[in-house]
């Protein structure tokens, strides 16, 4: 499948402006941070879902981020509402309209990085099952970085805290249960794809979430633990989905 000319470019700009808004965000007071962090968000579906329209047709690519919000938001509601299963967590008001609790916005955490995941996964393995898993490893591990940050500027809360930065271990066991329900739905769907023939979008996508988030925690934000954490945990599928990549690359004539 041959990405579309106009589709390739607009993804690319986006992934550029998404950059250039992550950078800028670590200067806005304050005051400014709950309309600056909707409009990174809704910044950051963009660019995912024109990446993956570029690189699997607009019918497909849509339909595959469409489908993640679903499931994603199908869960979240259950998650609000019966503890699982994400454990016990409520969300504040900051992230605009919500339906039964839930931000209508949560709906593009699970859809704005699925595909990024998805790719770093289906680099690292091809077979379905283990990518499966990977892939939901991958989106488990960003919310690593997520979660203490949104957590601690109020987007949502956990009254039962937790061990990590205030959050309990079971919202990442349901972070790696919905992802995989996801994903499976995503080796039935599209598991005949070839994520080196995609493009890079995706992957560049995840990699600089991946950096960023590592050198924002360490150094503008001054949270040695959060940073490591992440750190190695997204890091373990961001390097070697780059290191596969990389081995792929054609040769230079």
């Amino acid at each position: 499948m041959t990405p579309a000319r106009p589709l390739t470019r607009a993804s690319r700009g986006l992934l550029g402006a998404l950059a250039g808004a992550q950078v800028a965000y670590a200067f806005v007071p304050v005051a400014r941070r709950v309309p600056a962090t909707r409009a990174i968000v809704g910044l950051m579906l963009c660019a995912s879902a024109t990446e993956a329209a570029a690189a699997r047709g607009p019918r497909r690519g849509l339909g595959l981020v469409g489908s993640a919000g679903g499931l994603g938001f199908a869960a979240e509601l259950a998650g609000v509402a019966t503890g699982r299963p994400f454990g016990h967590y409520t969300y504040s008001g900051q992230l605009g309209p919500r339906v039964r609790g839930v931000p209508l916005a949560a709906a593009a955490a699970w859809a704005m990085m699925a595909r990024p995941a998805w790719v770093a996964a289906g680099l690292i393995s091809r077979r379905r099952p283990l990518r499966v898993a990977l892939a939901a490893g991958a989106l488990t591990a960003w919310d690593v970085f997520l979660d203490p940050r949104m957590a601690r500027e109020g987007y949502w809360s956990w009254p039962g805290g937790g061990r990590y930065e205030g959050i309990p271990a079971t919202n990442f066991a349901g972070w790696l249960v919905t992802g995989a329900g996801v994903f499976a739905v995503w080796a039935l769907l599209d598991g005949d794809d070839d994520p080196a023939a995609d493009g890079d979008g995706a992957l560049a996508l995840y990699a600089w979430t991946w950096a960023g988030e590592l050198f924002a925690n360490l150094v503008i934000w001054r949270r040695p633990r959060v940073a490591l954490a992440g750190g190695v945990t997204m890091g373990a599928f961001a390097v070697p989905a780059l290191l596969a990549r990389l081995r792929r690359r054609p040769a230079a004539r």
